[in-house]
């Protein structure tokens, strides 16, 4: 069983790697014990989003109502042959994820199937869903059995994820509006994207990625490097693409270079060593 157990947290670990370099390296740079949850998480994620984002040629509601039946009925058995799954339930019982999380997650991707644009309401439930879910779960990770800073930082951990999510909407905006004929951000008719329509959005953003790293001050030491390396990753993103112009985000995704990356990280870990994050 355990040589089971390690091959799953094993594929987690692959799926991150091939799926996000950012959060690979950052992942990389958490002390060895916050490593393979993560990964456990971020490969359940990413089994989903799969789902509804890429597997066209088959019966996606069917899938992703296959997978929501999976993921609970292996988190009550303990165990499952899906090696995404068996690894992720496990990190759900000894961090003690609550399942609400787990379903407004999955509630998201469903929503992804049929709807193609939002309302504000129904753009901050997807947002919750989709994104500051995830961030939830990994800081239930990083406190452990720390219940009041859990609590101290979930409004950072919540605005952190958010703040990643809307990046990459802006970052995939060509993508989602000609591939998946999806919009996500209320009121902005992509069609017609103008200047005030972007810096509007990227305002939003701004502040959530100033309360996210309000937050990644206060983590546990042993996660707070590989917190930072993602959120110096999208932030240096968000900068690239604050500075192009509207309509070419609508030709080409923004994309930061692996040089620059490595720039960034080994800045992250010099910050570190002068104790400046």
């Amino acid at each position: 069983m355990d040589l089971y157990t390690k091959t799953c947290f094993e594929c987690s670990k692959l799926i991150t790697k091939q799926y996000s370099t950012s959060f690979n390296i950052g992942i990389r740079a958490f002390d060895e014990q916050y490593r393979y949850p993560i990964y456990a998480i971020y490969g359940f994620v990413r089994c989903a989003d799969e789902i509804v984002d890429t597997f066209h040629q088959h019966d996606k509601t069917q899938l992703i109502k296959n997978f929501r039946h999976d993921t609970f009925e292996a988190i009550e058995q303990k165990i499952s042959l899906n090696p995404y799954l068996h690894s992720f339930q496990l990190i759900v019982h000894e961090y003690s994820i609550d399942k609400g999380l787990i379903n407004a997650f999955l509630d998201s991707m469903e929503v992804d199937l049929n709807k193609t644009s939002h309302s504000h309401e129904s753009y901050n439930a997807y947002i919750f869903g989709s994104a500051e879910v995830v961030g939830l779960m990994c800081l239930r990770v990083f406190c452990g059995d720390d219940e009041a800073l859990y609590q101290r930082l979930q409004p950072a951990a919540r605005s952190l994820g958010a703040a990643f999510q809307k990046v990459n909407f802006l970052r995939d905006a060509k993508a989602d509006l000609e591939e998946r004929g999806r919009t996500y951000f209320p009121g902005v008719d992509f069609n017609n994207f103008t200047e005030d329509d972007k810096q509007q959005i990227e305002a939003n953003i701004q502040q959530d990625f100033d309360d996210g790293f309000a937050g990644i001050k206060q983590l546990p030491a042993g996660t707070r490097l590989g917190v930072y390396i993602a959120y110096k990753y999208y932030l240096q993103l968000f900068k690239k693409i604050s500075k192009t112009p509207a309509q070419i985000i609508l030709r080409k995704r923004i994309r930061i270079s692996d040089t620059r990356k490595l720039s960034l990280y080994c800045g992250a870990v010099l910050q570190q060593k002068l104790n400046v994050i």
